[in-house]
């Protein structure tokens, strides 16, 4: 080899390497209003989709989820790309809450993991199915596609599913009205064999979320999918949550024995009372019991509709005397986040001086017989009606939830009860809404404006007044639906608060009052207020202050105040699914609200959960500790190390007189309120970086891209996947070429020194090298 080879071959090298590409009064309808309840938004607009919203490999028609291969790990990595709108970032992270809630299934920020979910703003509303082991994997969630079940219904695409209607056994319970499908859509209804896809041996479900509608994809009026037994018409295509088949499946596919955020549900039905004890520091009991004279007649889990089951647990407060307490103790649990929310239903039918105090007791090496902190304190008028009370904790070591009972000094003809307790590591909702009368209204109210209500105002974290209207028996243009709306109104604060009101998600729930928090299928919204956006009819911000573009209203007292327009859905649900599940209970519904800051997600990538972050873990099944990011963090409350006798309520509630309650057998003490940032203060972050609170310390989450990224503490350096590519390669080159000029240089000398030499030496030379060379 002569050195102008030598020259010609690295030229082409270098060639090969440096071109490279890089590695690949007015209310607003969000709705339009369309169904969305019983069918895809994208579907019923007839969006550009991939397998209606199955986004197929062309190199591989049929995707299976049989085989491994197409498993993720049980930490997804994903990124939410900018182009996603601010209100579908929240309600992803929402939906990655259910997964946490309900499966073993986590998600996180990616890190550089070789593959991950990108979620992006596309055309409608699609996924792949399994995980295709190519890098970065889209998921789009395009517009209008902002719901929470039409983002868990994609993810369990990306997890590994396909639709229901999909199954190789669908024909023994729908029909496909092939003449009725609009042309070129045909496709959306194919079926896969048991060599392609498998039903994991659960029974076909016509409630999954993964079900198309009747309508989907029709070219008329008639329907397309014709479920074998009539009642099911109207029940497939729901689009409000998991159903148990979908849950069942999913944690069978994955080996999920427990759920990551869940820790506890009791609704007494047995008498073993879920674990929970009584005390030995109380001189009364609590008692299993289905009905008391003075109330409840019923539990609250079945409502009387099962015969010979029932039970929730009373506090007999008329057979005891005034100051006399009994104490419930739930196991122990072990916390992995730092907050939890304790949710149960109250009945008190004893006197108004009865109250019902709520502990945790923590344990520590320091204090292994438990210490307790007061949470709350609840008491009231007695009513004739179970009452929802959610009440936020803050735990971080393993711990009990504690029901003291008091006995107050007034005339009791009843006691206190507790049922249907669910504890989860979640963020308690800011405000509950419970419609009493919900049964009467929706028989009586009519269609339109004039059978609207209003809920009472209510107050963000950050100062703002709102309010929620309710279109009881659906507008006039869309009847037989629950039409929800939200409106800002003026306020207290409304001189100190930043208008155009700016990046505020405001997420309403409808609740599903399952006893078990993992079975129910709440149906939700989410409206972020854009302080950009425009009104439709005028040049003013949507969003501006109430008594600048609102109108007059009154509340029912009389006290007048500002409206602003409304945005939401005249389709929130149908009120034939309203009525299949556990929504009315008692005659009665309840709505849950929140409003939360969600101005972090405005341009984030990779994203950074409104009210938690996710630290970088390895471990497949445990979500590593999260420290809140927002305004809603769980309250942390002045410390006193004191009796019973002598502790304040938790400082969030306003003071008033309360019955003294009797000392227990142990300290109490209260943690120290932290003084830690919401947020960071002076963004040390370079090159758009974000910059978080994690553990109390400014954390740089860094931008990055499909092909580049930025890296160091305050993502100061950018790295790219073609400079990794030319650095490996340009490596391997230069050792290469090292290596010849070597070889090349010692063949030189050596043949310049032999030629020189006599004949004898030379031959011997001669002789020596080629045992060198075949050697």
């Amino acid at each position: 080899m002569d050195w102008l080879s030598v020259l010609v071959l690295l030229s082409c090298l270098l060639q090969v390497v440096w071109n490279q590409p890089a590695l690949e009064t007015t209310e607003v309808d969000i709705d339009g209003g369309i169904d969305q309840d019983i069918f895809d938004i994208n579907e019923a607009l007839g969006l550009d989709l991939f397998e209606g919203d199955i986004k197929l490999d062309r190199m591989q028609e049929r995707n299976s989820i049989i085989g491994d291969e197409y498993r993720w790990p049980h930490v997804v990595p994903y990124v939410l790309e900018d182009s996603l709108e601010v209100n579908a970032k929240g309600v992803i992270l929402k939906a990655f809450e259910q997964y946490r809630l309900k499966t073993c299934i986590d998600f996180k920020p990616w890190e550089g993991e070789e593959n991950y979910i990108s979620v992006f703003k596309g055309s409608g509303c699609w996924s792949s199915v399994g995980n295709r082991q190519q890098g970065l994997q889209q998921l789009s969630i395009g517009a209008n596609c902002d719901r929470i079940a039409t983002i868990e219904h994609e993810f369990l695409h990306a997890l590994g599913f396909w639709h229901e209607q999909s199954r190789s056994d669908r024909d023994d319970y729908v029909s496909i009205i092939w003449d009725r499908i609009q042309t070129g859509r045909e496709h959306n209804f194919n079926k896969y064999d048991d060599k392609t896809s498998d039903s994991l041996n659960v029974p076909y479900d016509y409630t999954s979320v993964m079900h198309y509608s009747k309508t989907a994809f029709r070219n008329g009026t008639e329907p397309t999918i014709v479920t074998n037994i009539p009642y099911f018409m109207d029940v497939i295509g729901q689009r409000m949550d998991f159903s148990d088949s979908d849950l069942q499946k999913l944690n069978q596919l994955y080996n999920c024995s427990s759920s990551l955020i869940f820790m506890d549900t009791c609704s007494f039905e047995l008498e073993n009372i879920c674990g929970m004890i009584q005390s030995s520091d109380d001189n009364s009991d609590w008692q299993h019991l289905s009905h008391v004279p003075a109330g409840p007649n019923t539990d609250h889990t079945n409502m009387g509709e099962c015969e010979d089951s029932g039970y929730f647990m009373h506090f007999n407060t008329s057979a005891v005397a005034g100051g006399s307490t009994a104490i419930l103790e739930s196991r122990i649990l072990y916390p992995k986040r730092g907050f939890q929310c304790l949710q149960f239903y109250f009945y008190n039918s004893g006197s108004e001086s009865d109250q019902l105090y709520v502990w945790v007791r923590e344990y520590s090496d320091a204090h292994p017989n438990g210490t307790l902190r007061l949470i709350e304190e609840i008491k009231g008028s007695p009513v004739n009606y179970w009452q929802l009370h959610h009440v936020s904790l803050n735990v971080t070591s393993k711990f009990r939830v504690v029901f003291q009972g008091v006995r107050g000094t007034g005339l009791s003809n009843g006691g206190l009860s507790i049922d249907d307790i669910n504890l989860s590591e979640t963020q308690c909702p800011h405000h509950v809404w419970h419609i009493r009368n919900f049964t009467d209204l929706l028989n009586t109210s009519p269609a339109g404006t004039a059978g609207k209500i209003y809920s009472p105002p209510f107050y963000s974290s950050k100062g703002y007044a709102f309010q929620v209207g309710l279109y009881i028996n659906g507008t006039i243009d869309s009847p037989f639906n629950l039409g929800i709306y939200l409106y800002l109104i003026s306020g207290a604060n409304d001189d100190q608060l930043q208008w155009p009101c700016a990046w505020q998600q405001v997420t309403m729930i409808l609740l599903d009052q399952h006893p078990d928090i993992r079975q129910r299928m709440s149906n939700q919204r989410s409206v972020t207020t854009d302080p950009l956006e425009l009104s439709d009819s005028s040049s003013n911000y949507f969003w501006d202050r109430p008594d600048k573009v609102g109108s007059a209203a009154s509340f029912p007292n009389g006290t007048t105040f500002m409206r602003g327009p409304g945005r939401g859905t005249s389709a929130f649900i149908t009120h034939q699914r309203l009525r299949s599940r556990d929504f009315i209970k008692e005659g009665g519904v309840y709505v849950l609200l929140t409003m939360e800051d969600v101005s972090h997600l405005v341009s984030a990538q990779p994203s950074v959960p409104p009210t938690v972050v996710m630290n970088s873990t390895d471990s497949a099944v445990r979500p590593t500790p999260i420290a809140n990011t927002t305004t809603t963090r769980p309250t942390t409350r002045t410390t006193t190390t004191t009796k019973p006798t002598t502790t304040t309520r938790p400082t969030d509630k306003p003071t008033a007189a309360k019955t003294p309650i009797p000392t227990l057998l142990v300290t109490l003490t209260e943690k120290p309120e932290m003084d830690t940032p919401e947020s960071c203060p002076d963004n040390p972050c370079e090159n758009d970086g974000v910059c978080v609170i994690v553990d109390r310390k400014a954390v740089c989450r860094c931008p990055s891209g499909n092909n580049w990224w930025y890296m160091g503490e305050r993502c100061e350096r950018k790295g790219t996947t073609q400079e990794n590519t030319i650095i490996a390669v340009s490596s391997t080159i230069t050792v290469f070429v090292v290596m010849l000029i070597v070889t090349i240089t010692t063949v030189v000398c050596l043949k310049k020194k032999y030629s020189k030499g006599e004949g004898k030496e030379k031959a011997e030379s001669l002789s020596l090298e080629e045992n060198k060379t075949s050697f």
